[in-house]
């Protein structure tokens, strides 16, 4: 405005007046050429991020953020500085990823994140958990790390099929860390870690005493760094849950088998015991629901594999059948007794899926025996004693027994 004033105005200051008129013919010589109008636009830019920010008080950082983001998107050069970890929740959008990078000092905002996500059709397989990444990485460096499995923070533990209870948290404990009597002191719990109450009746009216035996399944796990006793019994439980759900495990057994799902975990887990190839566990479970349920003179299981699971219980070495005693095969007085009627008390390991699959829907047979018939662990069923002890036979005949 002062520019369009009449020069007579500058006249009366003098001196100052004379370099004011110079500088209004030089700015005015600047716009003619066009020299000097980025200046203008930075200086508005930066005046209206002053006036913006001063308004905004404690939202002064996002609106910083957000003003940035009409100039441009902010992002850093580069595969970044230090290190820091970064956890990607279950099911965050590319949007939750970006607040958590930039929030972490990963990206420089999440635009440049969202940007460089959009660019890279890969970026839809993102998976959950842990990352190793840099401050100040660029939006694409960003979204190329997560996708680099390399940096993903992991601690993956299969628990094989059949490990008892007391066998898991041996083998949690040399992996995470977590000491032995951690995992115990959680055990004692189960419905605490998740089991339903309900998982611990059954037909038979025996007063079920609850046990996480049989409920952690085995799978391969990731587990968090620091995750604690709990969490991790915790997480098991909840994958059995899943999977007996996909089978309609419940459903079934109360239905097909008119027993309850803790009966048949507990067979389940025979089987499991027992069955050299997986394609023996429903006929193992068959023999199992035959022993006690059907013609079989004391309708108990006669299996060496509860024995053992009690000598385990109790702190002492297992045995192979061989090295068994007459006392350990003929007591009574054992919860884990194989001359007990009716089921045991609880499962004796914790089966696979196949096992579940087995003790839910056995294939049909009157078969009461059973004996492992090759060295690849293949056994053979019979129907009467007389057909057992032939197939005996084969056994030693294979060097097998």
């Amino acid at each position: 405005m002062i520019d369009d004033l009449d020069p007579e105005f500058d006249a009366d200051r003098g001196e100052k007046g004379r370099h004011r008129r110079r500088y209004v013919r030089r700015r005015q010589r600047q716009r003619r050429s066009g020299s000097g109008g980025g200046r203008g636009k930075t200086a508005l830019a930066l005046l209206l991020t002053l006036v913006l920010l001063g308004g905004l008080g404690g939202g002064a950082f996002y609106g910083f953020e957000r003003i940035q983001n009409f100039l441009g998107t902010p992002d850093y050069d580069g595969s970044g500085t230090e290190a820091v970890t970064v956890e990607i929740m279950e099911g965050a959008l590319i949007a939750d990823m970006a607040v958590t990078l930039y929030e972490a000092g990963v990206v420089k905002s999440t635009k440049a994140f969202i940007e460089a996500a959009e660019d890279d059709g890969r970026s839809k397989t993102i998976q959950p958990g842990q990352y190793q990444l840099r401050r100040q990485m660029s939006g694409a460096s960003a979204v190329a790390a997560l996708l680099d499995l390399t940096n993903r923070v992991v601690n993956g533990i299969t628990i094989p099929e059949g490990r008892t209870a007391k066998s898991v948290y041996k083998l949690l404990s040399e992996k995470t860390n977590v000491p032995v009597t951690e995992f115990e002191a959680a055990a004692k719990d189960p419905i605490a870690l998740g089991v339903p109450e309900w998982w611990f009746t059954r037909t038979d009216d025996r007063k079920v005493e609850p046990s996480i035996e049989g409920f952690l399944f085995p799978d391969t796990y990731e587990f968090p760094p620091k995750s604690t006793a709990e969490s991790i019994l915790g997480l098991m439980v909840e994958r059995f849950l899943t999977v007996a759900e996909e089978l309609r495990f419940v459903d079934r057994v109360q239905n097909e088998r008119q027993i309850a799902p803790y009966e048949a975990l507990i067979v389940a887990s025979l089987a499991q015991a027992e069955a050299g190839v997986p394609g023996d566990l429903g006929k193992v479970a068959r023999v199992a629901y035959n022993r006690v349920y059907g013609d079989f003179p004391c309708n108990c299981l006669e299996m060496d594999v509860t024995i053992n699971y009690h000598l385990e219980l109790t702190g002492q070495k297992t045995k192979t059948s061989a090295e068994m005693t007459e006392d350990e095969l003929l007591d009574t007085k054992s919860p884990y007794s194989r001359k007990l009627r009716g089921l045991i008390p609880t499962p004796i390991n914790n089966p696979g899926q196949l096992a579940l699959e087995g003790a839910m829907d056995p294939p049909p047979g009157k078969w009461l025996y059973f004996v492992a018939i090759n060295k690849e662990g293949q056994s053979a069923f019979a129907e009467t004693y007389e057909e057992q002890l032939r197939n005996e036979a084969k056994a030693r005949e294979a060097g097998v027994i």
